[in-house]
């Protein structure tokens, strides 16, 4: 196996657009929340998650016990992979996808199938993945958008993937919903192989909190806890679940703000002449050709970061779309040495 190994060092001081993060934090309702809940006495016990689960149930508009609450949405990969993946089994992915999918099936000893998005303009591959699906099939693991090539696809096509992997428990990782709008939620109560996971990673600005939950019906939600730790959520990241729920407002402004951004951006390669890759998330592939490596160097050196996907895709780049200044200063940056 190749190790998961993030560049995460030395972003301090600089332009985030690396990472798909929300790029100007969490909603201040959070910070207030965290500060007003902490204590000496409160960090000696065990998280308790009563109160962060009916507010989940409320948000979601389901049961407190059709979810979990997951350390992330790499937990919510694990736990599922843990629960329903045993040696040997058929895992399909997507490629390019992100990269813990593959991780975690191939830690469960699962053999990894994968089916490429469509070349040149990257499209969901739909009927190529219906079509390798059979009944050995046991997971399908789908970012829906996709990281990184920001590809969708309807319900209509979730609907398809579901009715041929009956035998296979399929997870829809709906970490950038936020920004597509789209989500397989009221599917749940009609496919009981539906799995769907979400984040508070991105659009809610809490990475670092490392928040998340999996949702499906109660009954395949009774299997996921056993394969999972019973205090994997920190009760400051459960305290932080329950203030961002609340705020909604704060994330539909972050959210609009990013789209605008992102026409901004657009126009912006367009003036330059690049090609890209239009998204249904707060990130963009665009193509550099030989120059990706440097191009992504030079933009560092200016203090803006990007992310090299040109191992995988290649002279493609990935830029996090953040607010209106932050894509002009990019473009303005970029412009410098294209």
């Amino acid at each position: 196996m190749a190790p998961y190994s993030p560049p995460t060092g030395g972003r301090g001081g600089k332009l985030r657009l690396d990472f798909n993060e929300n790029t100007v934090g969490c909603s201040p309702h959070v910070l207030k929340r965290l500060l007003e809940g902490l204590s000496g006495s409160g960090l000696a016990v065990y998280p308790e998650y009563v109160e962060t689960k009916r507010a989940l149930a409320e948000f979601f508009g389901c049961p407190e016990n059709s979810f979990t609450l997951t350390n992330g949405t790499d937990e919510a990969i694990q736990v599922l992979v843990n629960t329903y993946v045993d040696d040997g089994d058929e895992v399909l992915l997507l490629r390019p996808s992100y990269a813990m999918y593959r991780f975690y099936a191939e830690v469960a000893g699962g053999t990894v199938r994968e089916i490429d998005y469509r070349p040149g303009d990257l499209q969901f591959p739909l009927e190529e993945l219906l079509e390798a699906i059979t009944p050995k099939t046991r997971a399908v693991l789908i970012a829906n958008p996709n990281n990184p090539t920001g590809s969708a696809t309807d319900l209509a096509g979730l609907m398809r993937i579901l009715a041929r992997a009956g035998n296979a428990a399929v997870l829809i990782d709906e970490a950038y919903y936020e920004f597509f709008g789209i989500t397989a939620l009221p599917l749940v109560r009609d496919y009981p192989n539906l799995f769907i996971s979400r984040t508070f990673s991105k659009a809610y600005g809490m990475a670092a909190m490392r928040a998340g939950c999996l949702l499906s019906q109660a009954e395949n939600v009774a299997y996921l806890h056993k394969a999972q730790s019973p205090y994997s959520v920190n009760a400051l990241a459960a305290t932080a679940i329950c203030a961002a729920v609340e705020d909604k407002r704060y994330v539909t402004q972050f959210v609009n703000e990013v789209l605008a951004a992102r026409e901004d951006l657009y126009s912006g390669f367009r003036r330059m002449g690049i090609r890209f890759i239009p998204s249904n998330a707060n990130f963009v592939l665009f193509h550099c050709g030989d120059r990706a490596i440097p191009v992504r160097d030079r933009l560092r050196e200016m203090n803006v970061l990007v992310r090299d996907r040109s191992y995988e895709l290649p002279g493609y780049l990935r830029v996090t779309v953040g607010t209106r200044r932050q894509i002009a200063q990019f473009l303005a940056a970029l412009e410098q040495i294209w």
